[in-house]
Parts: structure tokens; sequence; C-alpha cells
């Protein structure tokens, strides 16, 4: 953005010494032999292509390292829900919906391949482990992509995107069977796209662009609710360009070509996945959203909640997400910013603030403690806001990255201070760490939710980003960069570590634990009674691997269906309780196949 972010070579090519507006004279110094040798290494024309290629690798093996032992789901309904829509799409029978409402399926469709390819849950689930690593590293060349146009050198845009693709938001939830895998990635495809299409070049070009702008938005829609802001978002920039004629109006019917094709693409998956699953209804997201907006009780509270996904938002990002907020907003509103630089910081912001409104009015009679400023939202949008904000780092004078840094700062401090001061004793309440793991690493602690700790942390990492360009200059960038990317690794492994791992573990029982001990198989068709536990009732929908489950009031009258050979129901933990009380009125051929007092469940079977 060459009229916000000074320049950090001269129009000769001469390395500036930092000023306060960014002027000064060549450095006499010469280079390392070292450097001289790395420089003329680097001037092949394969080296950054096998540079990029091999830190995908190192991305996705990094991934790997944290997520490959997983085996079964953790985190209910969500994972359950991605698990039963592949299962269909892998050309296995439909089992029962266990979120109850239709979801979208594009995630799903990525990962039916290790449904497909696998013989039992175990290995499925591996296998979606490895997808979703190959599939989340995307961000790191995607990442060097974004940080090239906006005019960083090869060397740093490799950088800052190591340091985007290590941080715990993008990487964390990639080790679940979650949408978020994936979306950071179609949202920077998106994003890179629509800048190429309105910047200049030939209209051929352009006008492919467009149509991967409209792509990417078609597959977000297809992956999770959230894609259809980025559909709307789309269109608009789309409709608009093409009425001021600000890019070649071929290439913006070209994109609103691709956008309807997309968004068919979108509805005609949706149904598919709709009719394998009868009877079970669509998830009226939108519906709920405009419904809550409407409702003036809520109005307080979803404005609250906007701005603490917003504050949650920008300390998972360091600060350096609020200085790309802040940037991108001047953007819009600067007339010598270029088009493409308007148009897209126009949408980032709009998705943003989009999102987390839209998250906030979805879930606002929701009482859960996290969803005061719930993490997972808008962490999507993390990797470009850092591109935009180390973007800053490396090519601004002192004087402009410090006024950035300084609006920056205090929107963070309104964000947090307006949760705190509404939310007041709420926040106490203990949390589940899961859905908070930034703000439990950055406070270090994991025994609830400490904004002020979280804000400071953060906070002390954008201020010692700033103190060391301050002091050494943009010479010194690169290291601060690199420097941000240990850490940043380093913060994804301890957030796996404390909080991945320990909520994983918490869940094995009722995920693969019961099914052991009960000897259920992967063909049996189990009922299960109502009254089981919830993580298990989710989870059995993904460990019956071949046959189906039900959930049914069996022990209450309910008949169940021809083909079920087993039924799982709880029972009392009473002392003398019998396990055949567990059914009052068994039907001819059933029996008590075994049990578990301790835990309260009763396995019947049949014949």
């Amino acid at each position: 953005m060459q009229p916000l972010i000074d320049s950090a070579h001269a129009t000769d090519g001469r390395t500036l010494k930092e000023g306060g507006d960014g002027n000064g004279t060549a450095g006499p110094a010469a280079p390392p032999a070292a450097l001289v040798r790395l420089r003329a290494l680097a001037a092949h024309r394969w080296f950054w292509p096998v540079a990029v290629l091999v830190g995908y690798l190192a991305q996705t093996a990094f991934r790997l390292s944290l997520s490959i032992h997983n085996y079964y789901p953790s985190v209910h309904a969500d994972e359950d829900g991605y698990l039963a829509i592949a299962r269909v799409l892998a050309g296995k029978p439909a089992s029962e919906m266990p979120t109850g409402v239709i979801i979208p399926g594009g995630y799903s469709l990525l990962i039916s391949p290790a449904l497909r390819i696998a013989d039992n849950p175990n290995t499925a689930y591996h296998l979606i482990m490895v997808i979703n690593a190959v599939l989340n590293a995307l961000v790191f060349p995607l990442a060097f992509a974004a940080a090239r146009r906006l005019g960083l050198s090869r060397p740093q845009a490799f950088l800052a995107g190591s340091a985007v693709a290590l941080v715990p938001p993008v990487i964390f939830y990639s080790q679940f069977v979650m949408t978020d895998t994936v979306l950071p990635v179609l949202l920077l495809i998106w994003l890179i796209s629509m800048h190429g299409w309105l910047s200049p070049g030939s209209a051929r070009r352009r006008a492919l662009y467009a149509a991967a702008m409209s792509l990417a938005a078609g597959y977000s829609m297809a992956t999770h609710d959230r894609g259809g802001v980025v559909v709307a978002l789309t269109a608009l920039a789309l409709l608009v360009v093409l009425a001021l004629g600000w890019a070649p109006r071929l290439t913006s019917l070209a994109g609103l070509g691709a956008l309807a094709v997309a968004y068919l693409g979108a509805k005609l998956l949706d149904g598919f996945v709709t009719a394998q699953f009868k009877d079970v209804p669509g998830a009226g997201v939108g519906n709920k959203v405009f419904e809550n907006l409407e409702d003036r009780k809520y109005t307080g509270t979803i404005i609250v909640r906007t701005l603490g996904e917003l504050w949650y938002f920008f300390t998972s990002s360091y600060g350096l997400g609020a200085v790309a907020f802040v940037l991108c907003l001047v953007a819009v509103f600067h007339r010598r910013s270029p088009v493409a630089e308007r148009v897209a910081s126009f949408c980032m912001v709009a998705l943003l603030c989009g999102t987390a409104l839209a998250s906030a009015a979805g879930l606002a009679d929701n009482e859960r403690v996290d969803n005061w400023v719930y993490a997972r939202y808008c962490a999507v949008l993390v990797p470009v806001f850092m591109v935009v904000g180390l973007a800053v780092l490396f090519r601004a004078g002192k004087r402009r990255l410090l006024q950035l840094a300084a609006l920056g700062t205090v929107v963070v401090g309104i964000t947090g201070f307006a949760v705190t001061e509404y939310a007041g004793r709420k926040l106490g309440v203990w949390i589940i760490p899961w859905t908070v793991p930034d703000a439990q690493f950055l406070a270090s602690t994991y025994d609830g939710l400490h904004m002020g700790r979280t804000t400071f942390g953060a906070l002390a990492v954008l201020a010692a980003c700033l103190l060391l360009r301050v002091a050494g200059g943009r010479r010194i960038v690169a290291a601060v960069v690199a420097c941000l990317a240990v850490f940043a690794a380093y913060a994804t492994v301890t957030v796996t570590n404390n909080i991945a791992e320990s909520h994983s573990k918490f869940r094995k029982y009722e995920a693969v634990g019961l099914a052991k001990e009960a000897g259920l198989g992967k063909g049996d068709n189990v009922v299960l009674d109502w009254d089981l536990e919830w993580g298990s009732r989710m989870s059995l929908a993904f460990e019956v691997y071949w046959g189906r489950v039900w959930t049914s009031n069996v022990k209450n009258g309910n008949t169940p269906p021809e083909s079920a050979n087993a039924i799982l129901l709880t029972v009392s933990k009473d002392p003398g309780t019998k396990p055949e009380s567990s059914w009052q009125k068994p039907l001819p051929g059933w029996h008590v196949a075994k049990y578990n007092m301790d835990r309260g469940w009763v396995l019947w079977r049949k014949g």
C-alpha cells in the first residue's frame, strides 16, 4: 500500500537508513562474504520456488507432529457433524446426524477420501489429520504471495509467511475435524485474487483473478455459514466495480459468472447432503441471527460480544491485527490509495466486523462465558491481517509505525474495556480452555478468562517488536520477524500441550473407551438412549463406522428399528441396581450383553 506504507528502498535500489519519515542515506558497510554467497544462490530462478516448497513441507510436517496421534473426535458436536457428512460423501450409508441440523458439506467433501480409503474409524481419523495438515499448511505459500503483493521482498515475505502460518489461531483448529482448517486458505485466495483482479494487468489475467475470487467465495459458503458473508461482499464488490468502471467490465462479468456457478455448486452440494439425511432440518443460522438482531433485549449483549470477538482477534494476533485493522480503515478513505487496496481493505474490515456481529447475534441467547469473546469465528482472518501488520513493520517509517501502533493499542483497549465493564462478574466463571486457547496462553494461566493479563501479554509482544524496530531500524526487522515465528511456534506447541491434548484426553472414554468396553463393532446398528452421556452419543455416530446409530427413548416404550442389533441404555449407579432394570419391558429376543454400573450404562443385544 504505497501511499500508506513507506518504501524500504530508494528509487535507485539503495537501502535507506531509518529516519522518522523513512528518509536517509546509503549505508557504507559492505555485506559479509556469506551473505554475498547467499544472495548469489538466491539469484537463481529455481531458488525461491524451491525455498517456498521446502517451507511448505516443513509447515506440513510441523502440523503432523502435533496432530497425527489423534484418532477420535473430541469437539462435539462440530466434528461429529462433519464426519457424518463425510461418511455419505465417501459413499457409505447415512447414520444419525449428531448436530440435529444439516450443516454445509464443503469441508467434509475434502476429507471424505479418508473415509473411503480406511476400513476403521481410527485409521480414517489419522488420515483426516494428514489431509488437515496438507490443507492448512497452504497458509504459508499464500501468506508469502500476499506479502509479495504488499511490496515485501522475497526474503521478507518468506519470514512473514512463516510467522503467520505458525500462530495458534491458524494451526489449533486444524488438529480437529473442523472447517477452520481450510477457511483461512480460502480467504487468503479470495483476497489475493481480489487484489489481482483490481491491479493493473492484462484483461485475461484480471478475469482469471476475478473468477478465482468468486470460486473461493463460493466454496467458503459451501464450507461454513460464515462464507455467506464472503459471498455477499464478493457480489457487492463485483457490482460496485462494474458500475464505476474500476476494472475492465468483462473481468467483472467473468467474476459474476463464476460467483453464480460457485453459488449453484454450493446449493447443489447442500441439496445432496440434505437428501441423505431425511427429516433433518437445515441449520437456520441466518434466521437466528436476524431474529436476535430484531429483539431489543439482546441489543446490548450483541454489541458488546461483537466488540469482545474483535478484542480476541486483536490479542490473538499479538496486536498486529489491530495495526492492520487501523491501516485498512485509513486505506478505505485515503484518496491516494489504489483501487485494489481500497476495495480489499474494505472487504477485510467488513468481513471481520460482519463475522463478529453475525456470530454474536446468533449466540446472543446462549449464556456460555466464552461467547463474550468467542475465539473461533474470526480466527480465520488472522493470517491476512497479520500479513498486513508485518508489512507495516517492514516498510513503514518510524513515525507512521508508531502512529498506527498507538491507534491499534487504543482499539484493543476500548474493545477489551467494553466487555469487562458490561459483562462484569460473568467473566469470572470457569471457562472451557478449548474455547479461548490464545487468551489463556497469553495470560499464562489455564484456569479462566483473564482479559487484563491477556491484553498485557499481547501488547507486550507488539511492544517488543516495536522497540526493536525503532532501536535497530529496518535492517533488524528480519531478525524480529524470525523471532516472532519462533515465538509463534512455541505458542502453538504450548497451546497444543496444555489445551488441545488435555481436551482430547478428557473426551477419550466417551469417544472410544465406551465403544471398546461395550464391544461395539464398526458394523453394529445401535440405538442410543436419550439419557446417554452427550459426548458418547455424538462420538458413536463415527465409531460405529459401517453400521448406523439412532437416538430413541426405547426404555420408555419406543420400538427399536428392525435393523438394530444393539441398544445402549443408561442405568442408575446406586448400589444394588441390576443391569436388567435399565429396560423395564424388554422386547423378546433381547438380552443384557455387557454393562458398567460405575459409569451407568448397559448394552442390550438381539439374539
